[in-house]
């Protein structure tokens, strides 16, 4: 039995490795190539791996888009969640602000936004595989802090327009127009914390 479990476990091992491997190929010529322009057999190649095989992994080039959407957002939102636990509140949500602003300016994400943007009208599929991924956690986890630990019972606008803040700069970064320094981001998140923070403080003394 036990022989059979080691065994097991290799396979499984093999499996992940090449689900990786998968991905890993299908970020490089999505980013690079646009969707509508990549080749699931390209991906295969670049993977080392034969088309029936990438198919097993991934039936449809819209299915192994979203599982790449997401691959690429998994760790960051791991990130941002967990600054959201330390004592000091206004140091959680400025920490969360930081890595939240350096993903969605990070060039991968930036590229994957103008991906979206270029094939929305022709690959609608894209977006709606994009929007179905959804930031469900972060938002969950928000709205949580906001009502246990700033003692609002309704966050959801406040949270709207503090993310809002921290994503203003992506606009010219899509346009290719700014590119902000780590020294930048810190600051705009500093700022933009520090305003909701101002507002929310002034609003409990009326």
């Amino acid at each position: 039995m036990l022989v059979v479990g080691v065994e097991m476990s290799k396979i499984e091992q093999n499996r992940e490795k090449k689900r990786l491997a998968i991905l890993q190929a299908a970020k490089s010529i999505f980013l690079s190539e646009g969707y509508t322009a990549a080749s699931m057999d390209n991906i295969a190649s670049q993977a080392n791996l034969t088309k029936q095989t990438l198919y097993r992994y991934f039936p449809s080039k819209v299915e192994l888009f979203q599982s790449t959407l997401r691959q690429i957002g998994e760790s960051y939102n791991e990130s941002y969640l967990s600054y959201l636990a330390l004592s000091d509140s206004r140091e959680a949500l400025i920490e969360f602000a930081k890595q939240f602003m350096r993903f969605h300016l990070s060039p991968e994400h930036i590229a994957t936004q103008r991906l979206l943007i270029a094939e929305a009208s022709q690959a609608p599929e894209v977006v709606e595989s994009f929007m179905s991924i959804g930031p469900n956690d972060i938002q969950n986890s928000l709205r949580a802090f906001f009502t246990e630990r700033l003692h609002i019972e309704q966050p959801e606008s406040k949270i709207e327009l503090w993310l809002g803040m921290l994503l203003a700069p992506r606009s010219g970064a899509l346009l290719g127009l700014t590119e902000f320094t780590d020294t930048q981001i810190e600051q705009h998140a500093i700022e933009s914390t520090d305003l909701l923070l101002f507002g929310i403080n002034d609003e409990g003394k009326l």
